[in-house]
């Protein structure tokens, strides 16, 4: 099997850097919320605030996607995200960090993450010839789930044990080395724009509108996402209230979601290529419904890890079919915006399953949201399997 072109690879290394930097944050972040507060309704807020900015701002950022040059856009955004990492470490290391500073720092960078995010899908087909996408995209979704949830939060739980500004200065150098390489990436200006912004949204709104089977998973996708937040928003409490688990012990739970993201990103396009993607992906949604309601009644963290790993291994399988899906039927010259209503859809939802999650722990306790999330899951592949199925 032919090597995958140098930029592609330039692309990983990129990946690789950024994610350890983003793992530690995302097992640091909880940590110190909860140094603050042990009220998960102001703990959710925090998650809210990284994911609001995908249903804010990615209209207009699929529309830039769709513009200017991807690399660029891609590298710039990752710049200011280490300027906000570098401002939220000083400030953890004066003790100036509370929950206000934290959601603020959250929302700034899940703002540049929605400028990253959607020209990082649309530039992988300028990379890559057509019928290696399930390939890259595997290899992409495996390394990024390595660097993200299996290096990066023991790391982060390490740092923050040491000094609590640690993980946060970590990620703000892994953004600018990563900004750094994806800077060299080949440029690819796009043609002028003819049309208004407005026009050039509307465009993608009508594509996405018109294709029943992207609608369909774009839809899919909004459940999953909720219930993701809905379910995972109080892990943190859950670790350490009902489990009594410390900093370190945490990092290697979410490190046990990695295992099965990086074993789901290696095996899904092979899976796909045998039982066809649509298959693929009522697999990926059917598998992550009862790990769901068993982890509610997890006994202990090796179990609550290997049902994590189950989730991670699915949803990794889910990613790989569904975005070669889009990178292969979406003209190029609308990726950018299609793949920005896409995801405002199916990201939309998760500020909302965050704070219902916050609620939910308060008052039913931190287990409950795990076994609600698996019964949504499980409404929602029934209602999209009349469309699934006609497609397949």
């Amino acid at each position: 099997m032919p090597r995958l072109p140098a930029a592609f690879r330039r692309l990983q290394q990129a990946a690789v850097v950024d994610n350890v930097g983003d793992g530690a944050f995302a097992a640091a972040v909880p940590l110190l919320a909860v140094a603050v507060t042990r009220d998960p309704r102001l703990i959710s807020l925090v998650s809210a605030a990284t994911t609001v900015p995908w249903l804010l701002l990615s209209l207009p950022a699929g529309a830039l996607v769709d513009r200017y040059d991807r690399a660029g856009l891609m590298w710039r955004a990752q710049a200011v995200q280490a300027l906000v990492a570098g401002v939220l470490a000083v400030a953890v290391a004066l003790g100036a960090a509370g929950i206000a500073l934290l959601s603020a720092a959250a929302f700034a960078l899940g703002a540049c993450e929605v400028v990253f995010g959607n020209a990082a899908q649309a530039i992988l087909p300028e990379l890559v010839p057509a019928a290696d996408l399930h390939r890259a995209n595997g290899q992409q979704f495996a390394v990024t789930a390595t660097a993200r949830t299996f290096v990066g939060p023991p790391v982060g739980g390490l740092l923050f044990a040491a000094a609590a500004a640690l993980p946060f200065g970590l990620d703000a150098a892994t953004f600018a080395v990563s900004a750094a390489l994806l800077a060299r990436l080949p440029r690819r200006p796009r043609p002028p724009a003819a049309a208004p912004l407005g026009t050039a949204v509307a465009e993608g709104l009508r594509w996405l509108g018109g294709h029943r089977l992207v609608r369909t998973l774009a839809l899919l996708l909004a459940a999953n996402l909720f219930c993701y937040q809905f379910a995972n928003v109080t892990l943190v409490l859950l670790a350490a209230e009902t489990l009594h688990m410390g900093a370190r012990a945490y990092g290697l739970l979410l490190a046990a979601s990695a295992l099965g993201a990086v074993a789901g990103g290696l095996a899904g396009h092979r899976i796909a290529a045998r039982i066809g993607t649509v298959p693929a992906v009522l697999l990926a949604l059917g598998g992550t419904v009862p790990a769901y309601l068993a982890a509610g009644v997890s006994p202990d963290a090796y179990v609550l890890g290997l049902l994590l790993a189950a989730i991670g291994f699915f949803s990794s399988m889910w990613n790989v079919a569904t975005v070669s899906l889009r990178q292969s039927i979406v003209p190029a010259a609308l990726l950018g915006r299609v793949n920005s209503v896409y995801r405002m859809l199916g990201v939309g939802l998760s500020p909302l399953g965050a704070l219902a999650g916050g609620f939910v722990a308060h008052g039913l306790g931190v287990r409950a949201a795990y076994p609600i999330a698996g019964v949504l899951r499980a409404g929602a592949l029934i209602l999209a399997l009349p469309a699934l199925i006609r497609r397949d």
